[in-house]
């Protein structure tokens, strides 16, 4: 049996790419399950537009009482910046294999408790330096062409090692439970797995792999 106390997140975008409404998706989906955070990701575009779009999509993710992480990545773009006006809870970084230099400037400038999440990972030293930098959580298997095997081996090595929670991510639902079973304190779904017209039955399915429905 996996650990009960394993939780969702809930990977969506890039937004606008996704098509209207996303907001009502992530709050249907949201109340489908224990999900903790959503990992939104932003496609470039000017500050006020990105800061728009958190605006948009916060309330409808808060209110479920998920936390909204976003990932905007890009030349000029301020992720702070657009966390802290969109009204979003942190920010998620994709990493590099030195990531420790950029993830501390964020980690600094994140105030009133924000989250600094690390993803794209491409070795346990980048992992490690992400955690270390002050990361709040670090993210396996969002790197294209990570096989499942790896995402797996990965969260296990990290979770008996590291105090630093971790999310592995599933790109089906059948990798839910195998992830849980390592260790790992979040499982998250590829927007391939729940934004859809099934997404809250897609989520359902998840949280019934982790070990029962939501409360």
């Amino acid at each position: 049996m996996t650990d009960p106390q394993t939780r969702l997140v809930l990977i969506a975008g890039p937004e606008p790419e996704t098509g209207p409404d996303l907001a009502g998706r992530l709050a249907a989906a949201c109340r489908a399950g224990d999900v903790a955070a959503v990992i939104l990701r932003l496609a470039p575009a000017d500050e006020r537009s990105l800061v728009k779009r958190v605006k948009d999509i916060a309330p409808a993710v808060q209110e479920t009482g998920a936390a909204l992480v976003v990932a905007c990545d890009g030349p000029g773009i301020d992720p702070v910046a657009i966390a802290a006006r969109g009204g979003a809870d942190g920010v998620h970084a994709t990493a590099d294999e030195e990531p420790g230099t950029a993830l501390r400037d964020l980690r600094e400038r994140l105030r009133d408790g924000r989250i600094l999440g690390a993803g794209t990972l491409r070795s346990r030293h980048a992992a490690m330096e992400a955690g270390e930098a002050g990361a709040d959580y670090v993210l396996f298997g969002d790197d294209e062409g990570t096989v499942p095997e790896s995402v797996r081996a990965q969260a296990a090595w990290w979770a008996e090692i590291f105090e630093t929670p971790c999310v592995a991510l599933a790109r089906s639902l059948d990798a839910v439970a195998d992830l849980a079973a390592t260790g790992a304190e979040f499982v998250a779904l590829d927007a391939g797995l729940w934004d859809g017209p099934e997404g809250a039955a897609a989520v359902a399915a998840a949280q019934e792999r982790l070990g029962g429905a939501r409360a």
